[in-house]
């Protein structure tokens, strides 16, 4: 077996109201892949930060290689070669893809910062990476996928010893995923542990050399990879919970809630977003979209929403024709809402509460005279919470206290909140686990069978096999097969998403 080289010995963590790790054990060996795994509110995140310095635990130790350690500031821990990368990319971005990497460690001369040996530097880790991102770009203006890709580069800068991997895959194509693995074993190699943490479970039975599972905030389980499978994995995570979600099973209504014809996005001068897309959703659907990254899925739930003016084309919802000028506000006026692909910048705010982010998009509602009255909106906060269960001490609780699986659902009840006939929702699994995907799911299904229309991106096949009445396959900014429920396999999925089968 390899040796021990980080070690988290009876580690407790209690905050005001919670337990959130309960005397846990862990180890990370040298060379190896170490799996940690549970649900949302298990107390994964909580253990990652404590083993990184970002949170001091209220009992137990760190041992690295043996030696008692304590960690203040992540900069501490980054110093003795431990290195995080956050789900939520913890980048600036309004700097360069340089200044990120270098932000705290900037290499100077002459008592200026040194850009030129800065961007040759993230140039070669970037290019390591097996990626051409200018190290000169705004972080700002990539996609999540690249950002992702900054986040891994700047955590490799430094001398590595204990690289703790939050979700590193959920924003990846599937040829960055192969990329990324690649390092993986690199590092490996050179004797780095490496700290995983997915709610992509196919990938740890592929990576993975030792696993712990966590369950409220204790220890369930630990095992070597090449002694258990996939079945042990959900039953150490969720013990007897059932996670099946049946389909809605309600026929779509014929007539078509949604109609776009035409719809172009053209964002580059050398590509295309959106080129030319036409379907329809009807009441009561639910509508897949699968393709690989920049293929312009969320580029046409964005162009749908009006948050791209150039766009052209004819959008009708419910029978009436959406100017090409209507803002975000407008559509969400005329009954369409968007579930945003990324949570933090786009679909919570972070300095709220979770009743302010439920309540954020209906403010007209609530107010009276130009003023918002006390306490408003508490009836509608109360119902989205217990319609949607979300666990929570109380719509007073900050947002960001709430497990990632309860902020979706939070975002959910805010979308639902403004009583839209469409649902554009992208990556709605992304980056919750197993029980809380289930949760969202019965949620898409309850609101289909309601009579709502739904259009909703994955990168996750087996996600889209199981609850798309329809699904619309993207290429290249074009739509290359529309798939009917029961007559596909993940196969047909790929094979259609990299042009290789054509199936309208």
């Amino acid at each position: 077996m390899s040796r021990i080289l980080f070690r988290a010995e009876q580690v407790t963590k209690a905050f005001p109201g919670t337990l959130a790790l309960d005397h846990v054990d862990f180890d990370a060996y040298a060379g190896s892949v170490n799996i940690l795994v549970g649900e949302n509110g298990a107390g994964k995140s909580t253990l990652m930060k404590i083993l990184a310095g970002a949170e001091r635990p209220t009992e137990g130790r760190l041992l690295l290689e043996g030696e008692l350690v304590s960690f203040t500031t992540p900069s501490e821990a980054m110093a003795r070669g431990i290195g995080i990368i956050y789900q939520e990319l913890d980048l600036c971005p309004n700097m360069s893809v340089a200044e990120n990497l270098f932000l705290g460690h900037e290499h100077t001369r002459n008592g200026c910062i040194d850009r030129k040996r800065q961007a040759q530097i993230a140039r070669r880790i970037v290019t390591h990476l097996k990626h051409d991102i200018d190290p000169d770009c705004l972080v700002g203006d990539l996609r999540v996928s690249e950002q992702q890709i900054v986040a891994i580069a700047k955590a490799l800068r430094h001398d590595i010893r204990v690289l703790i991997m939050d979700e590193p895959t959920s924003s990846l194509s599937s040829q960055e995923v192969r990329t990324l693995f690649e390092l993986m074993g690199d590092l490996k190699a050179r004797g780095v542990a490496i700290i995983y943490i997915s709610h992509r479970l196919e990938e740890l039975l592929e990576i993975g050399d030792h696993i712990t599972v966590l369950r409220d905030g204790r220890v369930a389980a630990h095992a070597e990879m090449s002694e258990i499978d996939m079945p042990w994995i959900l039953h150490q995570m969720l013990g007897e919970t059932r996670v099946d979600v049946p389909h809605h099973g309600n026929a779509a209504r014929v007539e078509p809630l949604l109609t776009v014809d035409d719809l172009s996005y053209p964002r580059t001068e050398s590509g295309v977003s959106v080129d030319h897309v036409s379907f329809e959703v009807k009441s009561g659907e639910i509508v897949g979209l699968f393709g690989l990254m920049g293929a312009g899925r969320t580029e046409l739930l964005e162009c749908l929403m009006g948050l791209h003016p150039e766009a052209c084309g004819k959008v009708t919802l419910a029978g009436e024709t959406l100017d090409d000028r209507l803002g975000l506000d407008q559509r969400i006026a005329r009954g369409m809402m968007l579930i945003p692909e990324d949570r933090q910048a786009a679909g919570i705010v972070q300095t709220m509460t979770l009743g302010e982010n439920i309540t954020l998009a209906n403010l007209d509602r609530y107010q009276r005279m130009g003023w918002l009255p006390r306490n408003f909106g508490a009836e509608d906060v109360a119902a989205a919470i217990e319609k949607l269960a979300i666990k929570a001490g109380s719509p007073t609780q900050m947002i960001t206290t709430l497990s990632g699986g309860n902020q979706q659902k939070a975002i959910i009840g805010k979308a639902l909140l403004t009583r839209p006939r469409l649902l554009l929702m992208d990556e709605p699994g992304r980056g919750i686990d197993v029980k809380a995907k289930a949760e969202v799911f019965t949620i898409m299904n309850r609101v289909a069978a309601e009579g709502m229309g739904i259009l909703f991106v994955s990168s996750e096949m087996k996600e889209i096999v199981a609850l798309a009445d329809r699904t619309l396959v993207m290429s290249r900014g074009r739509i290359t097969a529309e798939l009917t429920r029961g007559t596909y396999d993940e196969t047909d999925l790929m094979l259609n998403a990299v042009g290789l089968r054509v199936a309208i």
